[in-house]
């Protein structure tokens, strides 16, 4: 496996795993076991960055990553989020976002236990708070990584002057945010920031969420507790709409020999050395075929056939619910 490095001196694997869809977002959460297995095959494959969230189930995520990770602790760097209104002793979810220092610190603790370790690798902001100052919440991350709690700080989908003024008081190692040929939202401001900044950029939904690998088109059902049925980009009309980016992914695809994700991460992987992209899935196979997207290389060429062909695409569909956008590039 390459390697990669996310800010200053955050070494990583060129591939994370998203560890979300395992416990929730994408339907009924998987096998416990299977997930164990699934989380220490990728580390036995080369993987050595691991993302969750006390967000994702809540917490039953952050559990089944600290059970999976602890016999191989000091060989992965976990990264974990803050930032959601979430009562620490029940789970239960406010409406909104809570990023005030007091609860910041109560969060690590409980993701410490969660986790079974005594530091978090990376610990992202969640999404940005309104009612917080950011410089008051990379104050208190700063704290945290003054008491070795915390290695990192991260920010998640943050716009431009957020993450210039935390920077300032606590430099971010990595933003995490959408991005994939499904969706260049983060190549007008965001990534010119980051590369001046010299901060990471940790992509999720590299795979569109799963429409660029190719396997879902209009007439897909999806479980009744998945997210994409509320996401206006997976309305069956805009999938249909949106088929002529996937079949451009795969028509590169089937030239070098890949598969259209294989295509779709090597892209990404391609854009900047300081992106690392964290596919997640639920499959053996599945994994085996993210991580072979490092041995797939696109040329100047099929770069930038790529990116003309996709220029005149028009895709259909907003990437994320209103209320959830909302939240966003703040």
């Amino acid at each position: 496996m390459q390697m990669r490095k996310l800010g200053k001196d955050l070494e990583v694997s060129a591939l994370g795993l998203g560890c979300m869809s395992m416990s929730s977002g994408y339907g009924p959460p998987a096998d416990k076991g299977e997930m164990i297995q699934l989380i220490r095959t990728a580390h036995d494959r080369g993987v050595t960055l691991f993302d969750t969230a006390e967000a994702y189930g809540p917490f039953a995520n952050e559990e089944l990553l600290g059970e999976a990770l602890q016999p191989i602790r000091d060989k992965v760097m976990i990264a974990t989020k803050f930032g959601f209104d979430i009562d620490l002793e029940t789970g239960k979810r406010g409406s909104g976002t809570n990023s005030r220092p007091g609860h910041i610190k109560a969060v690590a603790d409980a993701c410490l236990k969660r986790l079974r370790t005594d530091h978090i690798d990376l610990f992202y902001q969640h999404r940005v708070d309104p009612d917080v100052p950011i410089e008051e919440v990379a104050g208190a991350v700063k704290e945290l990584i003054s008491e070795g709690k915390i290695k990192h700080f991260g920010l998640s989908e943050a716009g431009d002057l957020t993450i210039r003024r935390a920077h300032a008081v606590q430099p971010i190692t990595a933003l995490q945010s959408e991005y994939s040929l499904f969706w260049r939202g983060p190549e007008a401001e965001l990534l010119p920031t980051l590369e001046e900044l010299g901060i990471g950029f940790v992509p999720f939904s590299p795979l569109g969420a799963g429409f660029l690998t190719g396997k879902i088109d209009e007439n897909t059902k999806f479980d009744p507790t998945d997210f994409r049925n509320m996401v206006p980009r997976f309305s069956p009309e805009a999938r249909k709409a949106n088929m002529a980016l996937v079949d451009l992914v795969k028509a590169v695809a089937e030239r070098k020999g890949a598969t259209p994700a294989q295509v779709a991460l090597a892209w990404l992987l391609a854009q900047k050395p300081w992106i690392v992209p964290i596919p997640g899935t639920t499959k053996l196979h599945r994994l085996e075929e993210n991580l072979g997207a490092v041995n797939v290389e696109l040329t100047e060429n099929d770069l930038k056939q790529i990116d003309e062909a996709s220029s005149r695409l028009k895709l259909e569909g907003a990437r994320l619910p209103e209320a959830a956008l909302k939240m966003t590039g703040r």
